[in-house]
Protein backbone atom coordinates (compact mmCIF):
# COMPACT_ATOMS: atom_id res chain seq x y z
CA UNK A 1 0.00 0.00 0.00
CA UNK A 2 0.77 3.76 -0.36
CA UNK A 3 3.05 5.42 2.41
CA UNK A 4 1.03 8.40 2.37
CA UNK A 5 2.96 11.10 4.22
CA UNK A 6 5.18 8.89 6.45
CA UNK A 7 9.06 8.05 5.52
CA UNK A 8 9.95 4.27 5.34
CA UNK A 9 12.45 1.78 4.49
CA UNK A 10 10.85 -0.39 1.79
CA UNK A 11 12.29 -4.32 0.63
CA UNK A 12 10.31 -5.80 -2.57
CA UNK A 13 10.80 -9.41 -3.69
CA UNK A 14 14.35 -9.42 -2.40
CA UNK A 15 16.43 -12.57 -2.69
CA UNK A 16 20.22 -13.38 -2.76
CA UNK A 17 22.29 -16.00 -3.44
CA UNK A 18 26.05 -16.40 -2.91
CA UNK A 19 27.24 -18.41 -5.66
CA UNK A 20 24.82 -21.39 -6.15
CA UNK A 21 22.97 -21.41 -2.65
CA UNK A 22 19.88 -19.45 -2.21
CA UNK A 23 20.60 -17.60 1.21
CA UNK A 24 17.34 -15.19 1.03
CA UNK A 25 14.09 -15.95 -1.24
CA UNK A 26 11.23 -13.07 -1.60
CA UNK A 27 11.49 -11.01 1.42
CA UNK A 28 8.83 -8.29 1.24
CA UNK A 29 9.58 -5.64 4.52
CA UNK A 30 7.75 -2.63 4.94
CA UNK A 31 9.13 -0.22 8.08
CA UNK A 32 7.97 3.57 8.58
CA UNK A 33 10.02 6.17 10.25
CA UNK A 34 9.85 5.66 14.15
CA UNK A 35 9.35 2.15 14.16
CA UNK A 36 11.70 -0.65 15.45
CA UNK A 37 11.64 -4.15 13.82
CA UNK A 38 13.17 -7.08 15.11
CA UNK A 39 14.65 -9.84 13.14
CA UNK A 40 15.03 -13.37 14.48
CA UNK A 41 15.59 -16.53 13.66
CA UNK A 42 18.50 -19.66 14.00
CA UNK A 43 22.20 -18.64 12.69
CA UNK A 44 22.68 -19.33 9.43
CA UNK A 45 19.51 -18.28 8.27
CA UNK A 46 20.46 -15.11 6.45
CA UNK A 47 19.97 -12.16 9.27
CA UNK A 48 23.02 -10.56 8.57
CA UNK A 49 22.79 -11.15 5.11
CA UNK A 50 20.02 -9.07 5.28
CA UNK A 51 21.72 -6.19 6.88
CA UNK A 52 24.07 -6.05 4.87
CA UNK A 53 21.65 -5.79 1.91
CA UNK A 54 20.04 -2.82 3.19
CA UNK A 55 23.54 -1.46 3.95
CA UNK A 56 24.60 -1.83 0.30
CA UNK A 57 27.23 -4.31 0.69
CA UNK A 58 25.48 -7.63 -0.16
CA UNK A 59 24.08 -7.99 -4.38
CA UNK A 60 20.59 -8.86 -4.59
CA UNK A 61 17.44 -8.83 -6.86
CA UNK A 62 14.80 -7.03 -5.92
CA UNK A 63 14.30 -3.63 -4.66
CA UNK A 64 15.33 -1.73 -1.49
CA UNK A 65 13.95 1.75 -1.13
CA UNK A 66 13.59 4.62 0.99
CA UNK A 67 11.13 7.56 0.88
CA UNK A 68 11.27 10.95 2.79
CA UNK A 69 7.99 12.99 2.36
CA UNK A 70 9.01 15.96 -0.06
CA UNK A 71 12.46 14.86 -1.08
CA UNK A 72 13.67 12.88 -3.62
CA UNK A 73 16.39 10.98 -1.34
CA UNK A 74 17.84 8.03 -3.14
CA UNK A 75 20.06 7.16 -0.14
CA UNK A 76 19.10 7.20 3.03
CA UNK A 77 21.57 8.22 6.36
CA UNK A 78 23.02 4.74 7.78
CA UNK A 79 23.91 4.27 11.23
CA UNK A 80 25.49 0.38 12.03
CA UNK A 81 26.11 -1.02 15.05
CA UNK A 82 28.09 -3.88 13.80
CA UNK A 83 28.13 -7.52 16.21
CA UNK A 84 30.25 -6.49 19.55
CA UNK A 85 34.02 -6.45 18.17
CA UNK A 86 36.35 -8.03 20.95
CA UNK A 87 38.89 -6.09 22.43
CA UNK A 88 42.08 -7.05 23.98
CA UNK A 89 41.81 -6.30 28.07
CA UNK A 90 45.68 -4.82 27.41
CA UNK A 91 44.58 -2.19 24.55
CA UNK A 92 45.71 0.77 25.58
CA UNK A 93 43.09 2.99 23.20
CA UNK A 94 40.19 5.01 24.93
CA UNK A 95 37.12 5.87 23.61
CA UNK A 96 38.38 8.95 22.63
CA UNK A 97 41.11 7.36 20.49
CA UNK A 98 38.40 5.21 18.83
CA UNK A 99 36.12 8.46 18.09
CA UNK A 100 39.30 10.16 16.72
CA UNK A 101 40.21 7.24 14.62
CA UNK A 102 36.17 7.26 13.40
CA UNK A 103 35.88 11.17 13.06
CA UNK A 104 39.05 13.14 13.12
CA UNK A 105 41.31 13.98 9.96
CA UNK A 106 44.76 14.03 12.07
CA UNK A 107 46.01 11.33 13.46
CA UNK A 108 44.55 9.60 16.87
CA UNK A 109 48.35 9.40 18.12
CA UNK A 110 47.96 12.90 18.33
CA UNK A 111 44.87 13.24 20.69
CA UNK A 112 41.74 15.23 20.43
CA UNK A 113 41.94 18.89 19.76
CA UNK A 114 39.47 20.62 22.59
CA UNK A 115 36.82 20.67 19.56
CA UNK A 116 36.62 17.26 18.92
CA UNK A 117 36.57 16.37 22.36
CA UNK A 118 33.63 18.90 22.54
CA UNK A 119 32.27 16.81 19.89
CA UNK A 120 32.85 13.57 21.17
CA UNK A 121 31.32 14.23 24.72
CA UNK A 122 28.37 15.41 22.82
CA UNK A 123 27.94 12.21 21.15
CA UNK A 124 28.21 9.97 23.65
CA UNK A 125 25.56 12.51 25.82
CA UNK A 126 22.77 10.88 23.19
CA UNK A 127 23.65 7.39 25.20
CA UNK A 128 24.46 8.65 28.53
CA UNK A 129 27.91 7.72 28.23
CA UNK A 130 29.87 10.96 28.13
CA UNK A 131 31.95 9.13 31.46
CA UNK A 132 33.50 6.55 29.02
CA UNK A 133 34.92 9.42 27.22
CA UNK A 134 38.86 8.14 28.65
CA UNK A 135 38.24 5.09 29.61
CA UNK A 136 40.04 2.05 27.79
CA UNK A 137 37.82 0.48 25.23
CA UNK A 138 39.46 -2.93 26.47
CA UNK A 139 38.11 -2.57 30.03
CA UNK A 140 34.35 -1.24 28.78
CA UNK A 141 31.75 -4.06 29.96
CA UNK A 142 29.36 -5.26 27.10
CA UNK A 143 26.41 -3.10 27.68
CA UNK A 144 29.17 -0.43 27.59
CA UNK A 145 30.76 -1.36 24.45
CA UNK A 146 27.36 -0.54 23.28
CA UNK A 147 26.51 2.51 24.01
CA UNK A 148 29.97 3.84 22.72
CA UNK A 149 29.44 2.36 19.48
CA UNK A 150 25.78 3.61 19.10
CA UNK A 151 27.10 6.93 19.56
CA UNK A 152 29.26 6.42 16.92
CA UNK A 153 26.37 5.37 14.73
CA UNK A 154 24.04 8.60 16.10
CA UNK A 155 26.66 10.42 14.04
CA UNK A 156 25.52 11.95 11.89
CA UNK A 157 21.65 11.12 13.15
CA UNK A 158 20.67 9.03 10.69
CA UNK A 159 17.02 7.64 8.67
CA UNK A 160 17.48 4.05 9.90
CA UNK A 161 19.81 2.33 12.36
CA UNK A 162 20.91 -0.78 12.36
CA UNK A 163 22.28 -2.70 14.89
CA UNK A 164 23.48 -6.73 14.57
CA UNK A 165 22.89 -8.51 17.86
CA UNK A 166 23.20 -5.42 20.26
CA UNK A 167 21.83 -7.53 23.16
CA UNK A 168 25.11 -10.08 22.73
CA UNK A 169 27.54 -9.70 25.29
CA UNK A 170 25.14 -7.83 27.35
CA UNK A 171 24.13 -8.26 30.95
CA UNK A 172 20.46 -8.43 32.05
CA UNK A 173 20.45 -4.84 33.41
CA UNK A 174 22.62 -3.74 30.09
CA UNK A 175 19.90 -5.16 27.98
CA UNK A 176 17.07 -2.89 30.02
CA UNK A 177 19.14 0.23 29.82
CA UNK A 178 20.22 -0.21 25.62
CA UNK A 179 16.45 -1.07 24.82
CA UNK A 180 15.07 2.05 26.84
CA UNK A 181 17.84 4.41 25.46
CA UNK A 182 16.75 2.77 21.33
CA UNK A 183 13.00 3.03 22.79
CA UNK A 184 14.02 6.60 23.06
CA UNK A 185 16.42 7.40 20.42
CA UNK A 186 13.69 6.54 17.72
CA UNK A 187 10.62 8.58 19.44
CA UNK A 188 13.18 11.27 19.19
CA UNK A 189 14.88 11.47 16.26
CA UNK A 190 12.05 9.71 14.25
CA UNK A 191 14.27 7.07 12.58
CA UNK A 192 13.97 3.72 11.67
CA UNK A 193 15.49 1.01 13.32
CA UNK A 194 16.23 -2.83 12.25
CA UNK A 195 17.73 -5.42 14.40
CA UNK A 196 19.00 -8.62 14.60
CA UNK A 197 18.64 -10.59 17.61
CA UNK A 198 18.55 -14.14 19.64
CA UNK A 199 16.79 -12.79 22.80
CA UNK A 200 13.37 -11.45 21.59
CA UNK A 201 12.09 -11.67 25.22
CA UNK A 202 14.05 -8.55 26.44
CA UNK A 203 13.05 -6.26 23.49
CA UNK A 204 9.24 -7.57 23.25
CA UNK A 205 7.68 -4.44 25.11
CA UNK A 206 9.22 -1.98 22.14
CA UNK A 207 9.64 -3.30 19.06
CA UNK A 208 6.75 -2.79 16.72
CA UNK A 209 7.15 -5.85 14.18
CA UNK A 210 9.44 -8.92 14.43
CA UNK A 211 10.42 -11.01 11.84
CA UNK A 212 11.15 -14.66 11.47
CA UNK A 213 14.30 -15.53 9.05
CA UNK A 214 14.00 -19.47 8.89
Amino acid sequence: GSCGYSCCLRIQDMSIRIGNEPILKDINLHVHCGEMLALIGPNGAGKSTLLKAILGQQEHSGVISFSVPGQRQRKPTIGYVPQSPGFDPGDPRSVADLFACCMAKRPAFLGLSKRMRKKVIECLDRVDASELIDKRVGTLSGGELQRVLLALALDPIPNILILDEPLSGVDVEGMDVLMSMLDQIRKEYDLSIVMTTHDFATMEQYVDHVVLID
